[in-house]
């Protein structure tokens, strides 16, 4: 043994330096990075200890010994201690496998490999040695031992056999085998034809790999036998014996590969170690009345422990034993009271050799003056929330050793401050009122809760609905009645008028009873709420505001729905305009709760030529409905009594211009058809192109110069043809059919393209299939379309 904590860490050469803690650990605090240096220096220093015992060199030359080694072995400190630990022959070397230079596995498995070991084996075999410092039974080692091993080894179940005395087998541990099985293989006698035995008996490990021929030489573990399609069974050698038989069951048929078995091989020396030390019991007091002590010691408060000096051959203390501690006193691993008998300090809190502590015992024990410590802080979780806490460590001589004792300090003041300041975030204050002295406690806070001057001093219970605005008082008076009259606990709102303005409380209050069940003391807070009530009422406000503006734009979309749908009636049936079949459909936006405005015309003239305008003003509601209205009338008017279309947009836009909304805009597409010549006049003013479906591939007709209407005192328009020939299909639209806000007009003007070929048909009523193919689910803006069909015959009318 040595003072040294000697705490192992891995580097990337499978060495490992030696580092410290840097803080004593408090009596109840659990820091999971205390405890894996608590563990893995137990495990160093009983390695330590066992070169030490059978070379009787010193600690510093045990330590080295257990480096070279380590090092020679291509191993990391832990594996050494693990394999020194379980070897029982510390000056027997345990030979390393070349992981570097295994040789490949040629063999062609049935199914594909498992995930092999690393090819750096020893960072694997490390994860585990660290894993193993932190197991305490032999049930934990075969769950560890399958987490590890269902990745290197691509094992389902590990099963652990402990050799009896009579010579059978007992289950010690197992891990992905259900509770049936196991209890059906607890005890195994000792029969032949089971290979956890034979490798026992022949301290040779057993490769089950094809379960035709494992069947007829062992009786196989498995109901049934095939829910394991390979399994091994490796025995624990330590010394001359084997004890401990360690099954590795795959569901995976094939073999293991040289690299699997060397790696399996190396995995069980590893446990070699930490399977001898589960049947360590703790040393035991030197001196007989250690029951006693220990007994006066179960009834103690706080956390405290005797200690007895451990002796190196030279004199010098370097460890102590636990002869006795309390059940508050907690190491690093969650050991506490009886458990720590027995056991040494470094092994419980191993930071402890670094800190002043250390050398503080040794002062007493020299001196026999006890030491007190500066308080210190230190995490404590208590009923599973952390809490900082002040300790002090003091330490006292008690004949040849030492009682070590940490001390807890909680304050009066800080307790105060506390409750103080919860009552100050929470804006409450409490109140206790004696109903039998009638005296009266009020914290500081309360007084200011109620707006009250504390030279007044507190009231008396039944006095408090006196407070109250007078709405409040009787719903208070019954309620504080009840409390005190049947014991009934009080949850009741109150209003109270001060010079800031009316203040929202609430007072919660419960009965202490005596023997007879009469209430005799009243104890409870007050909680000032404005400010939650005031949110609220403002949230109901809000509320109501949206509900009235609701309504009035309901109102306001009904009515121009009504507006719209009479100004802008749809057929029921495809028009016949001019020796054309014309389809016409308007779909208002889904996510607007206005009425859009956009619009379309479709008419024959006196001449027997016809006209399609369709357009789209600018923003929704009443507004929208009545500009469509007047460009709808206005633009068939112009049209109608002989102006150009050139011209008829050019009044429009002074008309816009001069409107009731001097901001207003609009697009507008006007097509003057001639039936005679086929030929198509139009003009647009900022709108869409047509679309031409001819042939079976579709092209927008080049659009002629001309901008948005009401955007310019001085507009430029020019008109453009185009003759139609028999089985063309002409879409006018607005961009409500192909704008999306993820993406740019022309993908839109594409998509749309695209579905006018594939959802084509001369058929009427096809303008309905190719919308739904266009449109989302959720329209944005509202949609109108006008289908022109050209017949094929153009003696025959009725086509197209």
């Amino acid at each position: 043994m040595t003072s040294d904590p000697a705490i192992p860490a891995e580097n990337s050469t499978g060495s490992e330096t030696v580092t410290s803690a840097g803080a004593v650990t408090g009596p109840r605090a659990e820091p999971d990075r205390l405890r894996d240096l608590a563990t893995t220096s137990a495990v160093l220093e009983r390695a330590k200890g066992a070169v030490m015992a059978l070379t009787g060199c010193s600690p510093d030359a045990a330590h080295k010994e257990l480096l070279r080694r380590a090092h020679a072995g291509n191993r990391t400190l832990i594996e050494e201690c693990w394999i020194t630990l379980g070897s029982g022959s510390p000056g027997k070397a345990v030979p390393a496998p070349d992981r570097a230079t295994q040789p490949p596995d040629r063999g062609v498995p049935v199914c594909p490999p498992a995930r092999e070991p690393s090819d750096d084996g020893s960072t694997a075999l490390g994860r585990l040695g660290r894993a193993l410092v932190g197991v305490r039974t032999p049930q934990e080692l075969a769950g560890c031992l399958l987490e590890h091993l269902a990745e290197t080894a691509a094992a389902d179940a590990v099963m652990i056999f402990a050799r009896l005395p009579a010579g059978g087998l007992e289950l010690v541990g197992h891990a992905g085998v259900d509770a049936t099985l196991a209890a059906q293989w607890r005890q195994v006698p000792p029969l032949t034809g089971i290979a956890a035995l034979d490798t026992l008996r022949t301290r040779q490990a057993r490769w089950l790999e094809d379960l035709e021929e494992d069947r007829k030489r062992f009786l196989l573990i498995g109901d049934p036998p095939e829910r394991w399609r390979s399994r091994a069974w490796l025995p624990v050698v330590t010394g001359d014996t084997a004890d401990i038989s360690i099954g590795v069951l795959r569901t995976r048929p094939g073999p293991f590969t040289p690299r699997t078995r060397e790696h399996l091989r190396a995995v069980v020396r590893l446990c070699a170690g930490r399977l001898r030390a589960f049947g360590a019991r703790p040393e035991p007091a030197a001196n007989g009345p250690a029951d006693a002590v220990q007994a006066v010691f179960d009834t103690l408060p706080g956390a405290a422990m005797l200690l007895t000096p451990l002796r190196a051959p030279s004199g010098d203390i370097e460890d102590y034993r636990i002869d006795a501690a309390t059940p508050e006193a907690i190491d690093v691993v969650g050991r506490s009271g009886r458990e720590l008998v027995g056991l040494r300090i470094l092994e419980c809190w191993p930071p402890v050799a670094d800190e002043s502590l250390w050398q503080r015992c040794l002062d007493v024990l020299s001196a026999g003056m006890p030491y007190e410590g500066e308080p210190f802080a230190q995490q404590d979780v208590v009923a599973g929330v952390a809490e900082l806490s002040t300790y002090s460590v003091r330490v006292a001589r008690l004949g040849d050793g030492l009682v070590i004792s940490w001390i807890r300090h909680d304050p009066s003041d800080r307790q105060e401050q506390r409750l103080a300041d919860v009552q100050r975030l929470g804006n409450l204050g409490w109140a206790n009122w004696n109903l039998a002295t009638h005296e009266v406690t009020w914290s500081a806070q309360i007084f200011t809760v109620l707006d009250r001057d504390p030279a007044r001093g507190p009231v008396r219970l039944l006095e408090l609905p006196g407070l109250a605005v007078p709405e409040d008082v009787p719903a208070l008076t019954r309620a504080i009645g009840a409390l005190v009259h049947e014991g009934r606990p009080v949850d009741v709102p109150f209003r109270i008028r001060t010079a800031r303005g009316v203040r929202h409380l609430r007072v919660v209050a419960e009965a202490v009873a005596d023997l007879h069940g009469t209430p005799v003391e009243v104890h409870g807070f007050v909680q000032d709420l404005t400010a939650q009530r005031s949110a609220e009422l403002a949230l109901v406000a809000s509320e109501r505001a949206i509900l009235t503006q609701h309504g009035v734009l309901q109102a306001e979309r009904a009515l121009a729905a009504r507006l719209q749908h009479a100004l802008l009636p749809l057929p029921d049936k495809p028009l016949r305009l001019a020796g054309l079949r014309v389809e016409v459909a308007y779909l208002p936006a889904q996510s607007d709760i206005h009425v859009g405005g956009d619009w379309y015309s479709a008419i024959e003239l006196p001449d027997g030529t016809a006209l399609f305008v369709v357009g789209d003003v600018a923003g929704h509601g009443i507004e929208a409905v009545a500009t469509m209205a007047q460009l709808r009338f206005t633009a068939k008017g112009m049209v109608i009594t002989g102006s150009s279309l050139t011209g008829a947009l050019s009044r429009l836009n002074t008309l816009l211009l001069h409107s009731r909304d001097p901001h207003g805009t609009a697009t507008m597409v006007l097509a003057h058809y001639l039936p005679g010549e086929r030929r198509l006049v139009w003009a647009q003013a900022g709108h869409p192109p047509p679309l031409l479906l001819r042939a079976g591939e579709v092209r927008r007709l080049g659009r002629p110069g001309g901008m948005l209407l009401g955007a310019s005192t001085t507009p430029v328009f020019e008109e453009a043809e185009c003759r139609l020939e028999p089985g063309d299909r002409l879409l006018l639209y607005t961009d409500g059919l192909v704008e999306r806000r993820s993406e740019g007009i022309d993908r839109g003007l594409e998509r749309l393209a695209q579905a006018l070929v594939t959802h084509h048909s001369d058929e009427p009523g096809s303008l309905g299939p190719l919308l739904a193919a266009v449109l989302e689910e959720e329209r944005r803006d509202d949609v109108c379309v006008v289908d022109i069909r050209v017949p094929a015959d153009p003696t025959n009318p009725a086509q197209g």
